[in-house]
């Protein structure tokens, strides 16, 4: 059977060599010479991991055969560490220049180390899992420091803090939180997934999320996965859902910006990158991110014991999840989901239904920062806008249109999130809080509206603050009112109208 997403194959001038054929799919790294020719050796590792802006048409040829493709080929050249990519140092006067052919290299395997201590944890947890068969899930515990460890007992409280429990696990928030899921639900055992397998998969995800994004990397993966899990323990959902959802919901949040380089669709596209070629300018990263996490589902070989009709299943609506992530599309879901709550028709008995559910709370957990606790919200606000006007300063250096929302100079934090939270946020959470009219639903909206109150007041004491150097000292606030002692110094209320220039923010926000 063809898998649905698989691209036609296309002749090519000369043979592909066959142990890149066995690789994973995933995003290439190379120009036509380095794939079939012999590629320096510090070339390819600066470049590994990094999108690629070759367009050679053979080049084209391959990827179009392959599919989204990275090649992991057996030259001799040490993988990198985890947040090495140089994307922000790419030279745009080489994007479309052929690399040179260069001598050759001794050929030695490169190994992939999927662990965190290296070949002895690797030792370690292949010995355990055969000598633990009455508990094979009992070196688990190794992993987990003791603060860390306390944490995951409350790993289902909005209020969790997935920066300093990426700190406690040392970097490794994702593997940590996601396995911890996974064996929390029984899942494991239930489908029987081989444990190094399963840990290499998550550290080859976790690893593939670049770290030097301000927002795109491994921690929002994390915190998406676990907002992702706060939805699944809703009770309409967690009545309803399968093992088999709840497995693929997991692992969508965990892959759902897998190897996000950090610009938007726009920007790949006005930059002539072949990922928008690819996928014809529609849904351009939701696709690679995609088609990344079935190259390592394939590569780690994670689902290679089940049925080959049930793991296409599976890849299939993997994808299906991912590509709701589409920012772009927020209104074609939004109508649906609106109108099935107006009609009231929706049937978690359907298989249909729970899938588009699925969908609805992935896109939740994918935008949820506004409605976390002030700490953590600013946060992510402060990310997510250091990583627009970065893309905005690329974009100035190479005297390319300015992206909206990345001009450091016209923008504001306070503008963007309070755009965002008004046209993007509060439609959605509204739409969910009359689904799943619980505790959390309406935590979240009070957190929104709080959120949004305290970037309006910060948004007016800049003005404050520049206009009147030397102002008076403000009254000091009535005892109730303002935002609580969670929001800091924000403002008591928000303005009822947003000024013209924040709808145009929410609209240039979904380029994102």
């Amino acid at each position: 059977m063809e898998v649905c997403y698989q691209l036609p194959v296309l002749p090519l001038d000369r043979p592909v060599p066959k142990h890149v054929l066995s690789r994973r799919g995933a995003i290439s790294f190379s120009s036509s010479s380095s794939l079939f020719g012999a590629p320096d050796p510090r070339q390819l590792s600066q470049r590994r991991g990094a999108i690629s802006y070759d367009s050679s048409d053979q080049t084209a040829l391959y990827i179009r055969m392959l599919g989204d493709v990275r090649v992991r080929s057996q030259v001799g050249f040490e993988p990198e560490r985890r947040g090495s990519h140089p994307y922000l140092c790419v030279d745009f006067r080489t994007l479309h220049s052929r690399g040179e052919t260069v001598g050759p290299v001794s050929g030695r395997r490169v190994h992939r180390l999927f662990s965190f201590q290296r070949h002895l944890h690797t030792s370690r947890l292949v010995h355990s899992a055969t000598t633990c068969s009455h508990n094979p899930l009992h070196i688990l515990d190794e992993d987990y420091l003791g603060q860390a460890k306390c944490m995951l007992e409350k790993v289902g409280s909005w209020n969790f803090d997935i920066f300093l429990f990426d700190r406690l696990t040392n970097g490794n928030s994702l593997v940590t939180l996601t396995f911890h899921l996974l064996n929390q639900y029984g899942l494991i055992e239930l489908f029987q997934l081989d444990m190094v397998k399963l840990r290499r998969f998550l550290v080859m995800v976790q690893e593939d999320y670049h770290s030097q994004n301000p927002y795109h990397n491994a921690v929002h993966a994390a915190d998406v996965t676990q907002a992702m899990y706060c939805y699944l323990r809703e009770p309409k959902l967690s009545k309803s859902l399968t093992s088999c959802d709840i497995l693929l919901g997991l692992l969508a949040a965990a892959s759902h910006d897998l190897d996000h380089p950090g610009v938007n669709q726009p920007f790949l596209i006005k930059t002539n990158h072949y990922l928008a070629a690819l996928y014809r300018n529609t849904s351009v990263l939701e696709n690679h991110h995609w088609r990344s996490v079935v190259g390592l589902l394939r590569e780690t070989g994670l689902f290679s014991h089940l049925p080959a009709e049930d793991g296409l299943n599976m890849e299939r609506q993997l994808g299906s999840l991912i590509l709701a992530t589409d920012i772009s599309r927020q209104n074609e879901y939004l109508s649906k989901f609106r109108l099935h709550l107006d009609q009231d028709d929706l049937c978690l008995g359907n298989a249909s239904h729970r899938h588009f559910i699925l969908q609805m709370a992935l896109k939740c957990a994918d935008i949820c920062n506004p409605c976390r606790p002030w700490e953590l919200s600013k946060q992510w606000s402060e990310k997510v806008t250091s990583e627009f006007f970065q893309q905005g300063d690329i974009e100035k250096k190479h005297k390319l249109e300015v992206s909206q929302l990345c001009d450091s100079q016209t923008n504001t934090v306070g503008d963007i999130q309070i755009g965002f939270m008004t046209y993007v946020v509060e439609p959605l959470f509204s739409e969910w809080a009359r689904f799943s009219d619980t505790r959390l639903s309406q935590t979240m909206l009070g957190h929104l509206g709080l959120n949004k109150a305290s970037w309006s007041g910060l948004r007016a004491e800049g003005s404050l603050d520049e206009s009147e150097p030397d102002p008076d000292p403000p009254p000091e606030p009535v005892s109730g009112q303002g935002p609580g002692p969670c929001l800091g110094s924000g403002p008591a209320t928000a303005t009822a109208a947003e000024e013209p220039t924040t709808r145009t923010l929410a609209q240039g926000s979904q380029e994102f």
